[in-house]
């Protein structure tokens, strides 16, 4: 008798641990947040079939639309995500006003107006009375949403020009897709310029551009995707294993062999002819680094910039909010 309840213990134990071994081995939920496809590729990363060698099996992605960077970290620190698309504006008022000194910059996304790349531009109407930043006195000006990178860049050049947010002109929010009716309806005096809509006939047509991001501060580490520390210790495995087929979408879709699909890729997501979307993945797109490693010292000049126009009451040091060895131990898997 004895015997065999020893025998029963022992296979209750094996079943157990068997169990517990399944559930451990379950892949880990990853939701990301995006804004605009292609600058962020997040929706078709793994389009191209054989792409992700980890996806199902350590981890799976969900990416989720937002509408600027800004909506993105209130949804992280709800615990709606997993991983946030931030621009270096959202850093400092996460961890000063949030109190969120657990978030981590990860790995990145792309960057605006690296030499020989292609930069936002804020346009305006051709025949319309803006001819110079001075003119947008008393005017409205269209941003994707308030507090976001494009909308303080905007911000720091005007102010460069003696112009404030709400003493001398109005922001207003709307899509990316929405900015040509907004100008073209004359409901709105200056827009925000991406492609792929800045590459539609109708917008060149009416639009010009008044100025250029690169113009306002300069290269910019413009997007890049944060966590929590904690989630980030909790499921660094299936983290890394997710950077590593990442990084293999983004080496894939900027390879020149591969542009046609790529393309096509694009087009068939946004329902968007791809003869007016042969720029994505070139010189003309933004810049994408192979290894997606964030540029710190970008985003620490972004956040001193903040400070230097009141934006915030101080800086920080980025660094110490940042988590590159994630992104370094996927890249490390390639042989280069």
């Amino acid at each position: 008798m004895r015997l065999m309840m020893w025998i029963r213990l022992a296979a209750a134990v094996v079943a157990g641990s068997m169990c517990a071994a399944t559930a451990s081995a379950e892949p880990v939920k990853i939701r990301v947040g995006w804004v605009n496809v292609p600058g962020q590729i997040t929706p078709i990363l793994f389009a191209h079939p054989g792409i992700a060698k980890h996806l199902g099996q350590s981890y799976t992605l969900e990416p989720i639309r937002y509408p600027g960077s800004s909506v993105a970290l209130t949804a992280l620190a709800a615990g709606e995500l997993e991983l946030a698309n931030l621009t270096f504006t959202q850093v400092p008022t996460a961890i000063q006003n949030a109190g969120m000194t657990d978030l981590r910059i990860l790995v990145d996304e792309f960057r605006d107006g690296v030499q020989g790349y292609d930069t936002i531009q804020y346009m305006a109407l051709k025949d319309g009375p803006i001819n110079k930043i001075e003119d947008l006195k008393g005017k409205i000006i269209a941003v994707n949403a308030i507090g976001t990178g494009t909308d303080i860049f905007m911000r720091v050049l005007l102010r460069k020009h003696g112009l404030e947010f709400q003493r001398d002109y109005t922001v207003v929010e709307t899509g990316f897709p929405t900015m040509k009716a907004m100008l073209a309806d004359k409901k709105v005096d200056l827009v925000i310029g991406v492609k792929p809509f800045t590459e539609d006939p109708n917008f060149k047509a009416i639009a010009r551009t008044l100025f250029t991001q690169t113009e306002a501060v300069g290269p910019t580490d413009m997007v890049f995707l944060t966590a929590r520390e904690s989630w980030i210790a909790k499921n660094r495995a299936a983290v890394v294993d997710f950077f590593e087929d990442f990084i293999a979408a983004t080496r894939w879709f900027t390879n020149p062999a591969n542009h046609d699909e790529a393309v096509d890729i694009v087009s068939r997501f946004t329902k968007i002819p791809s003869e007016r979307l042969q720029w994505a993945f070139t010189t003309q797109d933004f810049y994408r680094d192979p290894n997606l490693r964030p540029d710190i010292g970008s985003i620490q000049r972004g956040v001193d910039q903040l400070k230097e126009f009141g934006f915030i009451k101080s800086s920080i040091d980025v660094a110490k909010f940042a988590d590159l060895t994630l992104v370094d131990e996927a890249a490390s898997r390639f042989k280069h």
